[in-house]
């Protein structure tokens, strides 16, 4: 039994409207991710502004580890929190009614971060983190809203690779974080040149890098600026608005201007559709039908993103530690910023961004589960290499590092980055589906604060003993991601309500109870 009205979404043919969609959509996601990994490129202009230490001159300033770890991490925890509320509320309220409440979040708090309230370290930090707090709760939200919003106005032939193309805007995000770093670097450096640390440990830093790391955290307000216009002229989704809202009349209409053609109510057949669906969350149904997948969906986020996060938000302390950027006491406060930025961007750039746009290209054709599989098997093997031979790697073959550094970003995004955000948009119920895509979403950023409070510790002095155990640590993390996996299934070219059972039939992907459809088997998961 399906609705006329979803049947129209799942066999349209692709037109402006899903680009449009992706579009407005995939901005919030390039500015999520340049606000969660900005940071990384100024927090040791940070420590060397803040607190540096006479007492010890042959070492330039450094966040002590708990406030780096706060700095880069208090983001992470408002992205948590704020995915768990924001999905409750998508699924409760409407997508589209909470979907402008994150962009406005976003846009005041990346300005605010680059304030500060006092100049002593402890109140420009202060300040630092609870903005970045709620920037991050603002992002949070973005996460299942983005998702579901995606996969419910998409067909079920290219399905996969709009959600897809909507994450993928996090590589280009990335990317800019890098470039605008580097640029207003490089200009600072020109404007205001300093010596090396090692020649004048005062001078080499440089007062205007205050201005500098200001400017690069509130320039992430632009872009969600930019998108808010937009993202409020929207139409409700025609699935939450016939499945939750009831109104098949609205939803019908709504989607008939979207699409451009004519979509009968069906408000008797809808009645009888939702009859059958009518179970919640935390219920013995639910967990009957989905809890495989649920599980699934969140320990292999879990697993990914205590890779993902480590590897983003310790390429500041491996750089240099290899070699492929100068020492700290080399360079001025300004240059090390360029030169930390101008790492990450060619690294995001080479390695970060095709493995996204790899994924949006082969989704439909390799399927969402294999690219999984094979992008944890691989990140598990480079990382096992390198923390093997890592000796070698960075003393004789510094080239071969960045190469095998640069393929674990690569299989990261043609890989698990990228399906663990698409599965779960799609295996769910709609009237659960942006609380699933929330909890599995704050599963992985449950695993990026191990990164941070765990795996960075161990990477922020630079150490090669240490770092050789993050690799094979890492290698360890993502082969159990492999494993868990198995837990999920493979949902390219069929519609949400037949992955989810929501259409009444039985299939191999959600087992129907008997006392739902006459006649159906007994299945358990």
């Amino acid at each position: 039994m399906a609705l006329e009205v979803l049947e129209a979404l799942d066999s349209a043919r692709t037109q402006w409207y899903h680009v449009t969609a992706i579009v407005i959509a995939g901005m919030g996601f390039f500015t999520d991710a340049y606000d969660l990994f900005c940071i990384s490129t100024v927090s040791k202009l940070l420590g060397r502004l803040y607190y540096f230490d006479p007492s010890t001159p042959n070492l330039p300033g450094k966040l002590p580890l708990s406030v780096n770890n706060m700095v880069t991490g208090v983001a992470i925890v408002g992205t948590l929190t704020g995915q768990l509320i924001f999905g409750w509320l998508g699924d409760k309220l409407g997508r589209k009614k909470v979907y402008g409440i994150t962009l406005i979040l976003m846009v005041i708090c990346a300005i605010c971060s680059g304030l500060s309230f006092g100049a002593t370290p402890k109140s420009v930090m202060g300040t630092l983190c609870f903005f970045r707090f709620w920037l991050g709760f603002g992002i949070g939200g973005d996460y299942p809203l983005s998702a579901t919003i995606m996969s419910e106005y998409a067909n079920k032939r290219t399905r996969g690779a709009f959600i897809a193309a909507v994450f993928a805007m996090q590589g280009v995000g990335i990317i800019f974080a890098g470039l605008v770093s580097m640029t207003l670097s490089a200009i600072f450096k020109h404007y205001y040149p300093a010596p090396a640390y090692i020649n004048d440990p005062v001078l080499s830093t440089q007062p205007e890098g205050d201005l500098l790391w200001r400017l690069v955290l509130m320039i992430g307000a632009v872009p969600a600026m930019m998108t808010y216009y937009w993202r409020m002229k929207m139409p409700e989704t025609g699935r939450y608005t016939a499945i939750i809202e009831g109104n098949a009349k609205q939803a019908a209409a709504d989607m008939a201007k979207v699409l451009d053609i004519e979509i009968q109510a069906e408000q008797d057949k809808l009645a009888e559709f939702n009859a059958s669906n009518n179970y919640p969350l935390w219920s013995n149904e639910f967990f009957q039908r989905h809890g495989r997948h649920l599980i699934g969906t969140m320990s292999s986020w879990f697993l990914l993103d205590i890779a993902f996060y480590s590897q983003n938000l310790t390429q500041k302390d491996i750089f240099p530690a290899i070699g492929l950027i100068d020492k700290d006491y080399q360079m001025d406060a300004i240059k090390e910023v360029f030169e930390t930025s101008r790492a990450m961007f060619v690294i995001a750039l080479l390695g970060t961004f095709p493995g996204y746009w790899f994924t949006v290209f082969f989704i439909e054709k390799i399927g969402r589960y294999k690219i999984q599989l094979i992008g944890f098997f691989m990140m598990s093997f480079f990382m096992f290499v390198i923390g093997v031979k890592y000796d070698y790697l960075k003393n004789e073959g510094k080239g071969y590092f960045a190469l095998l550094y640069g393929l674990t970003f690569f299989f990261a995004n043609f890989g698990p980055n990228s399906t663990t955000f698409v599965l779960p948009a799609e295996l769910f119920p709609t009237r659960v589906r942006s609380t699933c895509h929330a909890l599995s979403a704050a599963a992985g950023k449950a695993g990026a604060l191990v990164g941070v409070f765990g795996i960075q510790c161990l990477t922020v002095g630079g150490e090669s003993y240490k770092i050789k155990k993050v690799m094979i640590i890492l290698a360890v993390t993502n082969l159990l991601g492999f494993f868990s996996s198995f837990l999920v299934t493979e949902t390219k070219g069929r519609s949400l309500e037949e992955i989810s059972g929501e259409d009444g039939r039985e299939s191999e992907l959600t087992p129907t109870p008997n006392n739902r459809v006459q006649g159906s088997r007994t299945e358990t998961m």
